[in-house]
Order: C-alpha cells, then sequence, then structure tokens
C-alpha cells in the first residue's frame, strides 16, 4: 500500500491517480529510485550516529 504525495491517503500500489484529490502518483522508476536513495540516506545516517556515540574510534590510529 502507498500513500498519496498530495494528501497523504492510503491508496493500493500501482495508483496512477489518487481517489481522493486526484493527483497523479509517482510512477514505479521513481518510486524505486527514491526507495534506493532513502536507504542509502539511512545507512549514511546510522553510520553518523555510530561515529557520534564514540568519535575517538576512527582518529587513534597509531
Amino acid at each position: 500500500m502507498g500513500f498519496c504525495v498530495n494528501c497523504g491517503q492510503q491508496h493500493p500500489d500501482g495508483t496512477k491517480f489518487c481517489r481522493y484529490c486526484g493527483n497523479q502518483q509517482p510512477g514505479e522508476p521513481l518510486l524505486q529510485r527514491l526507495r534506493m536513495e532513502a536507504q542509502q540516506i539511512h545507512a549514511y545516517r546510522l553510520q553518523m550516529q555510530a561515529q557520534q556515540a564514540n568519535p575517538y574510534q576512527q582518529q587513534r590510529r597509531w
């Protein structure tokens, strides 16, 4: 299930137009690209949190 990018109402995957507001929904190629970018951002965020938890871990390489 997906959500309308305009009004936020839930709709089945593959819907081209929202049945509540009529707004056109993004196509599957764009959705796949956005999901991939979201995963990359999430992984980067986890990496940054790990570095903040132990900031000296990366710096002490003598």
